[in-house]
């Protein structure tokens, strides 16, 4: 199992994956915004999706976990 925390500050634009859905190593989870960029949360391990543990327009900061990867 592999907890995925944001690489940086920033804002949840859009989850690309949902619970369940299978997911590559480097495939992308989700997007954070920062300072007017968009950048993609990727999966360190591929597997499937266990949890999605923020929303869509949610603020985070760097170190959060995001997703649980299995």
């Amino acid at each position: 199992m592999a907890k995925v925390a944001a690489h940086i500050t920033g804002t949840v634009v859009k989850i690309e994956k949902k619970p369940g859905d299978a997911v590559r190593e480097g495939e992308a989870i989700l997007i954070l915004e920062s300072m007017k960029m968009e950048m993609p949360l990727e999966s360190p391990v591929g597997g499937k999706v266990k949890e999605i543990l923020c929303a869509e327009g949610q603020a985070v900061s760097e170190g959060d976990t995001l997703a649980v990867v299995e």
